[in-house]
């Protein structure tokens, strides 16, 4: 799956377009490094996200297409 993608399907961020400018950005970083919006995500990655406020780290633990609200947060677990 895409990492803009899965930023917007596990609802980090809310929309697709937003997740891919972030990549644009160099915003969004997959396993440490810095990676386009259709770099490719597996269980077991490390997605970094830096907002405004500081970093958001997570690791991915399922990729599901399109998950229910209450299931969004179960693809991922806050790390730090």
């Amino acid at each position: 799956m895409r990492i803009d993608k899965f930023l917007k399907v596990s609802r980090i961020i809310k929309r697709r377009t937003v997740a891919k400018e972030a990549c644009d950005r160099e915003r969004v970083s997959l396993n440490g490094r810095v990676c386009k919006a259709g770099a490719e995500v597996g269980v077991g990655d490390v997605i970094e996200v830096r907002f405004g406020s500081g970093p958001f780290r997570a690791r991915v633990l399922s990729l599901k297409e399109s998950p229910r609200k209450e299931e969004a947060a179960d693809m991922y677990e806050v790390v730090e």
